[in-house]
């Protein structure tokens, strides 16, 4: 096990990720443990069935990660991992109502100039 000082994390991160992929770090702030750091690839967390597309969902979630992001971390493309959240109950895009409304308006008046106008 390492242990690493909030400040040396925020230096050198990348050491304290290096050592993690070995042990887990612990995180020390003013000599009290307050985090741990643990390597995802140790021993083959990541290559359990499941475990990158739930770790991409609650990451998606949880509003983290874009879609397409979550999709890669899950080892997916973006159009299964929409039927995954779908599956879920996730909804894939997120809206507010006035959002919503702006977009129906944008594609009414779109359907509107498209449309042919009537011959005389």
């Amino acid at each position: 096990m390492h242990a690493v000082s909030v400040s040396g994390l925020k230096h050198n991160p990348a050491d304290a990720l290096r050592q993690a992929r070995s042990s887990p770090v612990v995180v020390l702030n003013r000599d009290h443990p307050d985090a741990v750091l643990i390597g995802l690839e140790q021993g083959g967390v990541l290559q359990a069935p499941g475990v990158r597309a739930a770790l991409a969902t609650a990451l998606f979630r949880d509003g983290e990660l874009s879609l397409a992001r979550a999709a890669r971390v899950a080892e997916m493309d973006v159009a299964s991992f929409i039927a995954h959240l779908g599956r879920l109950g996730i909804p894939a895009i997120r809206l507010t109502a006035a959002e919503s409304n702006a977009d129906l308006d944008t594609l009414e008046q779109w359907l509107q100039s498209s449309s042919p106008t009537p011959a005389h």
